[in-house]
C-alpha cells in the first residue's frame, strides 16, 4: 500500500518575527537550518539528525530587542509543521519515550502524540546563558512546541552538571521518543490510535 507523503511547510508572519519552515517526517535526519540564534541552531540540527525528520527553518525576528519572540514563534511553526505533517495521526505509534545519557548527564524524555498539548519540565541549569542564548528560553521553546504540536510532553533531567549537555540531552531525548511516536505501526493500517477514534483536529 502506497503511504502518502508526511510533509508540511508552514509561515507564520508578524510584527516580531516571519518563520517559515518545512518538514519531513520519513526523512534522513536532513537540517538546513537559520534562526540567527546559534546555540538554538544547533539544538534543532540535533533534532532533526536524531529523530530522522528533515527540517528546513528560516527564521527573522527582533534579536535586537532580545531572543525570546524568535525562539519561541520557531517553536510555535515547528509545532504546526509536525502538526500538519501528521494529519489525523492514524497509523502512528503515538508514543514515544528516551533516556539519553550525554556524559555525567541522564535526561529523561517522554510523550503522547495525543492533541492534547501538556509540558512537565523538571529541569534546573546553573548557567543564564549558553552561548549566546539566554538559559530560561528553552523551557519557553518546548512549551511553544508542544502547544502548537498537540503534545503531551514530559522532560526531566535526572542528574547532571554541565548545562550545555544538560539541554542538548533534553533535545536528543525529544528527537527520540518523537521518531519512536510518529512511525508507523503496520498492524494499525490507517486507524487512529485512540478508543475515541480521533486525535487530530485544529490547534493553536
Amino acid at each position: 500500500m502506497t503511504q502518502n507523503p508526511r510533509k508540511a511547510a508552514v509561515e507564520r508572519k508578524t510584527r516580531e518575527t516571519t518563520i517559515k519552515a518545512e518538514i519531513n517526517l520519513d526523512g534522513t535526519g536532513a537540517a538546513a537550518i537559520a534562526t540567527g540564534i546559534g546555540f538554538l541552531d544547533h539544538m534543532l540540527e540535533q533534532l532533526a539528525r536524531h529523530s530522522l525528520i528533515d527540517l528546513k527553518v528560516n527564521a527573522q525576528g527582533d534579536l535586537h530587542i532580545d531572543q525570546h519572540h524568535t525562539n519561541e514563534d520557531t517553536g510555535i511553526v515547528l509545532g504546526q509543521a509536525l502538526a500538519k505533517a501528521l494529519g489525523d495521526r492514524g497509523g502512528i505509534n503515538r508514543y514515544g519515550d528516551a533516556l539519553i545519557p550525554m556524559d555525567e548527564t541522564l535526561t529523561r524524555v517522554a510523550l503522547d502524540l495525543s492533541s492534547r498539548p501538556y509540558l512537565v519540565w523538571k529541569v534546573t541549569l546553573a548557567r543564564p546563558q549558553l552561548g549566546d542564548m539566554d538559559s530560561d528560553l528553552f523551557r519557553e521553546w518546548f512549551h511553544a512546541f508542544a502547544q502548537s504540536g498537540g503534545i503531551t510532553l514530559h522532560v526531566e533531567n535526572l542528574y547532571g552538571v554541565n548545562s550545555h549537555h544538560i539541554v542538548e540531552s533534553c533535545f536528543k531525548g525529544l528527537a527520540r521518543a518523537l521518531r519512536s511516536a510518529i512511525e508507523r505501526d503496520p498492524r494499525r493500517a490507517n486507524q487512529v490510535p485512540s478508543t475515541k477514534g480521533v486525535l487530530g483536529g485544529s490547534l493553536r
